[in-house]
């Protein structure tokens, strides 16, 4: 087998830590000497061992000699648990095959010197744009300290959410459905407007076998979430955060007593100022958002900047109406030129659906 052979498994290893290590990055490791895999390894939870260690653990002989191939550059320093350096070092392995370097300002390419020092043959940079593309999560969140949002929504292909009787369910099938729990699983949280739980009066849990329910938040400007809906009732079994403007300490106790957690942040045009919620939601390590929110929540989110990736299920159907809701609201852009811009689109079929995956290109300070 090939270094990218090699590679591609611990990659394929490291995402079985999909959803149980946030805020950390998934990561894989293989130990290969004399041309056999005598090791395999990856983080699986949060605050557990390392890929490195866990594949170290998991050899079947001895890895003197051997070569560790890594998904990310190995940590240094000493956090939940000791350093994965460290741990190669002692071992004997001889060359590290390295995917990605660690994007932490902090700590990037301090593993490699380490490993350098001590003698050990590196090589950097094998299948290095799918090692970073695993962690796109972790990569942002540890240079920014913000989380990670993804704006997704389902809409049929005349650009339709809802029927115009307010009618949404369901938009498209099973295969996209399946699609959006995994996602739940995936990311640390959920995001909605107090307006989609007014509407929908959604549950917003991880219908996966296996799966983690994800934090919910809901964004409620002046604290007008019903007490009954399946949310507030459900918070003691589901982390929930309110995000509101409201001060009035009187009006949270209600949801206080039904464990729900309240953030204060001021507002922005009249709602919630997005972009300091990220702020407040990266200090309670919240690394990514799956954004579920209606058109109003959607507008909000993109013209604040925070949208990092849209995830778009189209189903092939037509509700038309002058009034049916669209995936974004609000006043929307004046010129063409003025266009929220997309790149490196990908197109999956889920059955009947697509899904078009895109990422948003920030504007530079100039264009802000």
């Amino acid at each position: 087998m090939t270094d990218e052979q090699y590679m591609k498994l611990a990659l394929d290893i490291a995402n079985k830590g999909c959803g149980f290590v946030n805020p950390n990055p998934m990561v894989g490791a293989v130990i290969v000497k004399d041309g056999e895999i005598i090791g395999q390894g990856y983080h699986e939870q949060y605050g557990g061992f390392h890929a490195e260690r866990n594949a170290i653990a998991n050899c079947v002989s001895s890895p003197q000699g051997s070569t560790i191939y890594v998904s990310l550059e190995p940590c240094c320093h000493h956090g939940k648990t000791p350093p994965c350096t460290e741990a190669i070092i002692e071992s004997g392995i001889k060359k590290a095959v390295i995917g990605a370097t660690d994007p932490n300002p902090l700590m990037a390419g301090q593993g490699i010197e380490e490993l350098h020092k001590s003698g050990i043959e590196v090589v950097t940079g094998v299948l290095e744009e799918e090692c970073c593309k695993l962690n796109e999560v972790f990569f942002h969140f540890i240079k920014t300290k913000t989380p990670y949002v993804v704006m997704k929504y389902a809409m049929t292909m005349d650009g339709k959410i809802a029927a115009y009787t307010g009618k949404s369910k369901w938009i498209t099938g099973e295969e996209a459905r399946r699609k959006v729990h995994e996602d739940r699983h995936k990311y640390t949280a959920i995001m909605v407007g107090a307006g989609t739980v007014a509407a929908d009066d959604p549950l917003l849990n991880c219908r996966m076998d296996g799966g983690k329910n994800p934090i919910r938040i809901i964004c409620d400007t002046n604290l007008r979430t019903s007490l009954d809906s399946q949310i507030i009732t459900t918070s003691k079994d589901i982390p929930t955060i309110i995000a509101t403007s409201c001060v009035d300490e009187n009006k949270w106790q209600p949801y206080i007593d039904k464990s729900c957690k309240i953030l204060t942040v001021s507002k922005r045009d009249g709602y919630i100022d997005l972009r300091a919620l990220m702020i407040k939601l990266g200090e309670e390590n919240i690394d990514g958002i799956l954004l579920e929110g209606g058109s109003t929540l959607n507008w909000s989110a993109l013209k604040s900047g925070i949208v990092n990736k849209v995830q778009a299920y189209v189903a092939p159907k037509i509700f038309g109406g002058d009034v049916s809701k669209t995936p974004v609201g609000g006043m929307g852009v004046d010129d063409p030129e003025n266009a929220f811009l997309l790149t490196n689109s990908t197109v999956t079929m889920l059955g009947e659906d697509m899904l078009i995956e895109s990422e948003v290109r920030k504007k530079c300070s100039q264009e802000l």
